[in-house]
């Protein structure tokens, strides 16, 4: 028997059945029971935007799936450019499949020289390298105009092969420029990961091989972020994306999504939290200030998570055998310690705020050289998979264009008075 629920204007006792169906309800039947009555939910935190078969997350349980892949799965066993593929075509590839798909990524890392020559070298010198990202994500679409062409599926799945090659290319280009340091071309013998790090840390030799640990490590870091169901960036893809913008347009306003520090910056902020503890010794007495409302406790807690996240085991995990190699961050017994008292007080675990993928995450960038400024252009670069699936699948499900309705609480209808009559009061 299908689960319902039924509601009742009161203001006439007119009454409704709605079915419940994949845990949510039509607000299409609501509204013929109240036509003009909207529903008051500002960041959507109990609204369903769209239905999806790409990521599911139940954060009651703690469990994260790709596609129906566990995440514990793909983090151990899989590739970022194999995820990238699932998440894209929604399954794995054959090795056939995987080959061509690997070749295609591999020989569209390039960027056109007038893109690098005259838009990014145009950057003043301190410019961050996400305000770059997002601007040169954008200035694609000028490089590809048919880009446009979305209702031809083989045009829309080219400028999809492109973002994902191009994006470390353009994120190391960022970040070079910064720098003050000269572009690396992309090496095409090298995997996804690798070719990222060598086009970031390459000088004057004539091959850049990254240590094959951290390399890995970062692969998997990039399959944890690849996508995670209806974020702010999310969203933003796939409102832009349904006035049918072409698809660098829809992931440039995703990654300006992804810019701000409530969204992308909070590893960012747990380093430096860290940093402001300063010493194992001051632990408790931080955690002291965090329960009297003085501090904040960042990468703790999440969103939609009331449960350990899924990715935060995987990653620290992760930490350990990048700090094998890299040497252990200074930072880290502080962030052990941390998580050891706050796991044992009552205060957190009650509130259910336990590690999420950020606490660590910035502490393996950090460990291995990358800037606290590059830590949401790293998120940005596996995003942009997850991100362009969810254009796909908007796309396939011909979805409206996206237009939310508002509660008015401004003034009531009022009469225009010449400028000459307008006193003080009535200008307010």
């Amino acid at each position: 028997m299908a689960e319902t629920i039924t509601i009742t204007d009161n203001r006439t006792g007119e009454a409704v059945e709605i079915p419940i169906l994949n845990g949510g309800v039509d607000s299409k039947e609501w509204s013929k029971l109240l036509p003009g009555v909207w529903f008051q939910d500002p960041s959507f935190g109990t609204t369903s935007g769209a239905s999806s078969a790409i990521t599911e997350l139940d954060g009651e349980n703690g469990i994260l799936r790709y596609r129906g892949y566990p995440i514990e799965q793909l983090a151990q066993h899989s590739s970022y450019l194999e995820v990238a593929y699932l998440l894209i075509f929604g399954d794995l590839p054959t090795p056939e499949q995987f080959e061509a798909w690997r070749y295609e990524i591999t020989h569209h890392t390039f960027i056109h020289e007038n893109l690098r020559k005259h838009f990014m070298e145009g950057f003043h010198h301190d410019a961050h390298p996400m305000g770059m990202l997002v601007s040169t994500i954008a200035a694609l679409s000028t490089f590809y105009p048919e880009a446009k062409n979305i209702e031809d599926p083989s045009v829309v799945m080219k400028q999809v092969i492109r973002l994902i090659a191009k994006m470390p290319t353009l994120a190391a280009g960022a970040y070079r420029h910064s720098a003050g340091m000269p572009f690396v071309y992309p090496d095409n013998s090298l995997d996804f990961a690798a070719n990222f790090l060598s086009m970031m840390w390459k000088t004057a030799e004539p091959r850049y091989d990254a240590n094959p640990v951290l390399s890995r490590a970062l692969d998997v870091l990039f399959i944890l972020h690849a996508d995670h169901e209806q974020n702010c960036s999310t969203t933003a893809m796939r409102t832009v994306g349904s006035s049918h913008a072409d698809p660098y347009s829809a992931t440039a306003a995703a990654t300006a999504a992804l810019y701000g520090p409530r969204h992308g910056g909070a590893n960012e902020a747990v380093i430096k939290m860290l940093n402001v503890i300063g010493s194992i010794d001051n632990v408790q007495s931080y955690v002291d200030a965090v329960k009297r409302g003085e501090m904040r406790l960042q990468g703790f807690g999440h969103r939609v998570y009331k449960n350990y996240d899924p990715r935060a085991r995987i990653i620290k995990k992760t930490a350990d055998e990048v700090f094998e190699v890299t040497g252990k961050s200074p930072l880290l017994d502080i962030a052990l310690k941390l998580e050891e008292v706050a796991l044992s007080d009552e205060y957190f675990l009650s509130r259910k705020l336990y590690p999420n993928v950020d606490f660590y995450s910035g502490l393996i960038y950090q460990a291995m050289g990358f800037p606290m400024d590059m830590f949401t252009v790293l998120f940005a670069i596996p995003r942009t998979a997850g991100w362009l699936a969810h254009y796909i699948e908007l796309l396939d499900q011909d979805s409206r264009i996206c237009r939310p309705r508002q509660l008015y609480i401004g003034k009531p209808e009022r009469e225009y008075a010449p400028i000459e009559t307008r006193n003080g009061s009535q200008a307010g």
